[in-house]
């Protein structure tokens, strides 16, 4: 068998085909570019029984990734993070057959780990030397971390109010970090004139074809987790999106394999009241997306007021008859403490949007009681310290514990 049954990059906009040997970014007309599999070759040779034995990383996946030759793969030993099921919160909600994804236990300490390293990888083999980007934070972190690793150069742009912790996760790998007092899209734009000025690749989200690749692992160790048999619901957290379509195409390969059989699960795209583009375009059933003005929430890694692949999200909540849904900031953060004290499992502020949307939509029927739900938490609490605020009583050293105990 090949390492990897790779093909070529496509533009799911006018299908325009670009080898993949070469360096690119978006296509002529605009679009993102998507990795192509030979499917039909892969499905001759490649069996669920095959990924027996391997390592329990994304990296078990090789076939279906981009990267040609095993020595140009840069990993932390990133990937098959634990699908746990979450009983009492589960029960609470009426959902008792409620799971989570749980990617805070990954290299960096979110799923953005899985992009970089499949991204950084791909770089390496096609000899990019420096890349920059744009990042509400988590991004930015594990690229430049990765970066590091495969002796890459990286540029990284953040907004000023994104989370400390993931700026000196960039100053400590020797990235080029600079602060800009505004959103990502005031970021991108910075990054964008930096590429063109000092020829440099672009890594922004969707303007390289491979992050996807790495965010797509998360729907196959789904699949492999649960038996090769689906959920019915998916719930991400989405600002940019990259993961919900990199779950929907690992579900499609995985139909075009025989691995899997339909319908597939219906995916919801969870985003925060104060920068939900995506869900107005859905309420509307629209294409695409419009700019979201003066966008804010405390879920910074979902504050995303345009995506380049907004059709792309659109396009996979749409053919799975998914739904779009967005939650309040207090509701996230109340969400959050509850998942603590009832599951010992502090998520991300995003993760816990997606647990008040599963609330919302079995509360309104949307979601059944009988049914099988994954619930994805991106990343861990501890990278957002901000988000919780607590009062602790003091004691002196010989102080005895009388009142406050539980």
């Amino acid at each position: 068998m090949k390492f990897s049954y790779v093909s070529h990059l496509n533009c799911p906009k006018c299908n325009k085909i670009y080898d993949l040997h070469e360096k690119h970014q978006l296509c002529t007309c605009g679009s993102p570019l998507l990795v192509s599999y030979d499917l039909d070759e892969l499905k001759k040779e490649f069996k669920p029984k095959d990924l027996l034995g391997r390592p329990a990383d994304l990296w078990r996946y090789h076939e279906l990734l981009p990267v040609l030759k095993e020595e140009n793969i840069v990993s932390l030993g990133e990937g098959m993070t634990p699908l746990i099921p979450m009983r009492n919160f589960g029960k609470s909600v009426a959902i008792p057959n409620l799971f989570m994804k749980d990617e805070g236990i990954i290299p960096t300490g979110t799923f953005k780990a899985r992009g970089a390293a499949v991204g950084i990888s791909k770089a390496k083999e096609l000899g990019i030397k420096e890349l920059a980007m744009p990042t509400n934070g988590n991004a930015g972190a594990a690229w430049a971390l990765y970066a590091a690793r495969a002796g890459i150069k990286s540029i990284i742009v953040m907004p000023l109010d994104a989370p400390k912790i993931t700026r000196n996760e960039c100053a400590v790998s020797g990235a080029n970090l600079y602060l800009v007092n505004g959103l990502i899209s005031d970021a991108g734009r910075i990054v964008g004139q930096a590429v063109k000025d000092f020829n440099l690749f672009d890594a922004s989200t969707l303007k390289e074809p491979y992050r996807i690749e790495g965010k797509k692992t998360m729907g196959l160790e789904i699949a492999e987790q649960m038996g090769w048999k689906m959920p019915d619901v998916i719930l991400y957290p989405t600002g940019g999106g990259v993961g919900i379509i990199g779950i929907y195409k690992a579900l499609m390969e995985l139909l075009a394999l025989g691995w899997i059989e339909g319908p597939l699960p219906r995916l919801v795209a969870v985003q925060a009241a104060g920068c939900a583009p995506i869900v107005r375009a859905w309420e509307e059933r629209k294409a695409v997306s419009e700019f979201w003005e003066n966008s804010t929430t405390a879920a910074f890694g979902i504050n995303v007021p345009k995506a380049l692949g907004d059709f792309l999200v659109l396009d996979a909540v749409y053919k799975t008859d998914g739904c779009a849904i967005a939650v309040d900031d207090p509701s996230i953060l109340q969400e959050q403490r509850r998942i603590a004290s009832m599951e010992g499992a502090f998520i991300c502020p995003e993760g816990a949007a997606v647990f008040a949307a599963a609330r919302i939509l079995r509360k309104n029927g949307w979601i059944r009681e009988e049914e099988t739900v994954v619930a994805l938490n991106t990343g861990a609490g501890v990278k957002y310290p901000d988000t919780v605020q607590v009062e602790v009583p003091e004691l002196q050293r010989d102080e005895y514990i009388r009142e406050g105990r539980r």
